[in-house]
């Protein structure tokens, strides 16, 4: 008899599977992409279209052909400097030693961190930037609260030091970070689907007919042994599903531009509206529904540099998906 082969349904890399605390994702790798001054930027996510493009990528077996590419569109407006915090390195990791807001009694006074950096040079100080998002004029956002939250920049902390000084209290656009033919990394809080059986959230199979004693077959035959008498967390069940940070690695940027009117179609994009900012156009899907707080990063995994994709036609019809 052949030996029976079934390898588990459902991957456990992300377990617990529960819900994100906040849309606004928190970014904690460490890795620092050189010569950038900061290291994100931060859009919503308006929907998909299609493009046909010209095929530049070395080696590919479509190369100088035109291919139909998926894409999806972020509406990108500009984002708010609001402050600086200092870091230094301890034992513990990171820890923060002082910040400076626009707008406050020290407002604008960036020399606090200057003395501060001068006098902790061996502590390895490193500087984040402080931004808001400003949802007010994005018309398929409903929100009105600013976004506040973190963005590393380059390392080096007097180039850093000294693009704060050029950027404090005023507004960052996404072509300022990004160019054409950018290979970037996406995060963002997943479509959450509420409390789903282990057949939906793990990929169980369902029971055959004579399983099915009880009437249900869309559950685990078998939860765990006699002994120990405990369900293990490796038993698939029923529980949270969706509404989970996710990242998605290497999506490349075909195209930034300032006209939405270049990608939306007639009415509007479904369940979003127009998009009246900058946009920022990816190759592929992003995670999330419509309207959700994407962060844009530069790339930390090794990628071709194809250079700047050749658009041909971008579609501007409805589209029904995400």
């Amino acid at each position: 008899m052949s030996k029976r082969h079934r390898p588990r349904r459902g991957s456990l890399a992300f377990s617990p599977r529960k819900r994100a605390r906040s849309e606004k994702c928190r970014i904690k790798r460490e890795e620092i992409v050189a010569g950038r001054k900061i290291q994100g930027f931060v859009g919503y996510k308006a929907g998909m279209t299609h493009l046909v493009l010209t095929d530049n990528i070395p080696h590919s077996l479509t190369k100088g052909m035109e291919i139909f590419v998926p894409a999806t569109i972020i509406e990108t407006p500009p984002i708010r400097v609001e402050g600086f915090r200092l870091y230094k390195k301890t034992h513990y990791g990171k820890k923060p030693v002082t910040e400076v807001w626009a707008g406050a009694e020290n407002g604008g006074n960036l020399d606090k961190i200057a003395d501060i950096i001068k006098s902790s040079a061996g502590d390895s100080p490193s500087l984040s930037m402080i931004i808001s998002t400003l949802p007010e004029i994005v018309s398929g956002v409903p929100k009105k609260r600013h976004e506040i939250m973190e963005i590393k920049m380059s390392g080096d902390i007097e180039k850093d030091l000294e693009y704060a000084r050029e950027v404090f209290g005023k507004e960052i656009r996404a072509k300022d970070i990004f160019k054409e033919g950018d290979f970037v990394d996406v995060t963002a809080v997943t479509e959450g689907k509420g409390t789903q059986g282990p057949v939906k959230r793990w990929g169980v199979m369902i029971q055959n007919a004579k399983a099915r004693r009880s009437g249900r077959g869309r559950h685990v035959g078998c939860i765990g042994a006699w002994k120990p008498r405990r369900v293990r967390w490796r038993i698939p069940q029923l529980g949270q599903t969706g509404y989970q940070q996710r990242t998605e690695y290497n999506k490349r940027v075909l195209k930034i531009g300032e006209n939405g009117e270049e990608i939306t179609p007639k009415g509007g994009f479904l369940k979003y509206g127009i998009v009246r900012n900058d946009y920022i156009l990816l190759k592929g899907s992003v995670p999330g529904p419509k309207k959700r707080l994407v962060r844009i990063s530069h790339s930390i995994r090794t990628h071709s540099e194809p250079g700047i994709p050749e658009i041909i036609y971008i579609s501007k019809e409805s589209q029904q998906g995400h």
